[in-house]
């Protein structure tokens, strides 16, 4: 009789397990190019799952941090029911259903699954620098009036989501076990098109991110960051490098507005301290609040996660939110040092830093795309390792 190992095929002969892992594949692949199939694919994802914990009479399983998740979840439908607009606010609850991504994942990314994942976020990741690359050499988009936005609908989204496969990139070039070649030719064109976004909070991000893989390996390595932003500037057109330049003036119009909207947010807060002014609300309250500082006359949200929690669901929220993300980066460096398969948990906390970084310039948080990509990226370092489901046939 065989040994089963974790990379061995889970569930062979087993048509419910065969279709999940499909279905999981697919919607992975459609979070970089499209919302609509990504909802769909995720739809079919959610209904295999349940099937296969029913038809194997599983008990769902989820790491630790979900349930933090589920918590922040509960504070958000709370948020919703105390808003001004109840009905406005839980539909924009819908999001919440994303959540399921992370048990999912946890239940069928196992072994070879997930670093198969992973290869396909990296690889479609290419595939989509190379629209956005084409879009700004062939089609103009060029400044921030026509900005490259990729497959997406957004240069936002297209950013951020480039800033994610950066980091599960750079993750698997310093702790990948011999898979490298692949990702080191598609990494270029990853960064060129992040760079051509002209998207100031995903460039920070990325920087942060792959700082922070740089010293998880050898703080000696951080040295080669300074060297590397300033030849991305020296080399960079002339539009990249005065984004790169408007980063730091304060008379800038897209950072005044940011200042202005963190005023903004902490009057929301001390307004609504418990629940937040609800789900979807911020901009419609926005006029309330906003005086001469305010550069746009409406925002749909603060340009900050933290604050945007806040704001617009209140301080308990925004803690279950920190401890989110604090047990996850613990059990991510936990991870790192006794998996077989580091470069996820690598990948995992360079997204996390990325993240909260970015996420101190945008609401990256609260964008479906990125959060689908966020959550799969988070949740891989906890089920690649994870012994094969006792039902697996054996030979």
């Amino acid at each position: 009789m065989t040994t089963t190992t974790f990379d061995a095929p889970l569930f062979r002969g087993d048509k419910f397990e065969v279709a999940s892992i499909g279905a999981l594949l697919g919607f992975v692949a459609a979070t970089q190019v499209s919302v609509a199939a990504a909802g769909i694919m995720l739809a079919i994802t959610i209904a295999c799952w349940a099937t296969v914990v029913t038809v194997h009479h599983e008990r769902v399983q989820a790491p630790t941090m979900f349930w933090l998740l589920a918590a922040y979840g509960a504070a958000t439908l709370i948020s919703a029911l105390s808003s001004t607009n109840p009905t406005q606010s839980l539909i924009d609850c819908k999001q919440l259903v994303l959540f399921l991504i992370v048990p999912v994942v946890y239940r069928f990314a196992r072994g070879r699954v997930a670093l198969n994942l992973g290869t396909v976020i990296i690889s479609v990741g290419a595939v989509i620098a190379l629209v956005g690359i084409a879009q700004y050499g062939l089609f103009q988009y060029d400044n921030l009036g026509k900005r490259a936005h990729g497959t997406l609908t957004h240069y936002m989204t297209y950013s951020g989501v480039l800033m994610l496969v950066a980091c599960a990139g750079f993750a698997r070039l310093l702790y990948g076990n011999g898979d490298r070649l692949w990702t080191a030719l598609v990494m270029p064109a990853v960064l060129v098109a992040l760079a051509i976004t002209l998207t100031r909070n995903a460039w920070v991000g990325t920087a942060v991110g792959i700082a922070v893989l740089l010293a998880l390996k050898d703080k000696r390595l951080l040295t080669l960051m300074p060297i590397g932003l300033a030849l991305f500037v020296v080399a960079a057109p002339a539009g990249v490098s005065a984004r790169v330049y408007s980063i730091f003036d304060p008379s800038a119009p897209t950072n005044r507005d940011r200042v202005a909207m963190l005023r903004y947010g902490s009057e929301m807060v001390r307004d609504h301290p418990l629940t937040g002014v609800g789900p979807d609300m911020v901009k419609e309250v926005y006029a309330d609040y906003k005086d001469e500082m305010a550069v746009q006359p409406i925002n749909f949200h603060l340009h900050n996660v933290p604050m945007h929690i806040a704001a617009e669901r209140g301080l308990p929220a925004l803690a279950i939110w920190l401890a989110f993300i604090v047990l996850v980066t613990r059990d991510l460096f936990q991870k790192l040092r006794v998996s077989k398969h580091p470069s996820l948990a690598a990948g995992g906390l360079a997204a996390i830093a990325a993240m909260l970084a970015a996420g101190l310039f945008e609401y990256n948080f609260g964008d479906s795309e990125f959060l689908m990509l966020f959550l799969v990226l988070i949740t891989l370092p906890y089920a690649v390792d994870r012994a094969p489901n006792p039902t697996e046939s054996h030979n």
